[in-house]
């Protein structure tokens, strides 16, 4: 069992930064992978970025890439996601995921077992 909780999350100007964080606890410890989600009201949830245990393997949508950063420290169980340049269409609510097993990127949203509660970003124009 993995509990994530995400932590970030806000309002933020067009071409502002924000930075989301999300620490996971597992109760009986183990490797996994993570991944960040995005979902705005109405549509489907979508696949932002994604990271191995180790390796430093990751993987970006295209919609982010050159603009959000995903890392991890795993001495502090947790993982990150640096968002520069924030567009509008950014906005909506991030979603912090985690899968057991430690060498692979995973990018599809079933492939995932643990779920945050989710965190805002709002981006103004």
């Amino acid at each position: 069992q993995v509990e994530l909780v995400e932590s970030g999350g806000g309002l933020v100007q067009a071409g502002g930064s924000l930075r989301l964080s999300c620490e996971a606890s597992a109760r009986n410890g183990g490797t996994y992978a993570m991944g960040w989600f995005r979902q705005v009201s109405g549509k489907e949830r979508e696949f932002v970025a994604g990271i191995a245990y180790a390796g430093g393997r990751s993987s970006y949508a295209d919609s982010v890439k050159g603009r959000f950063t995903i890392s991890r420290d795993n001495a502090k169980n947790t993982a990150y996601l640096q968002m520069n340049s924030l567009k509008p269409e950014d906005t909506a609510v991030y979603y912090c995921a985690a899968r057991l097993g430690a060498s692979y990127v995973y990018i599809v949203d079933h492939e995932y077992d643990y779920w945050g509660q989710g965190t805002q970003v709002t981006v103004s124009s």
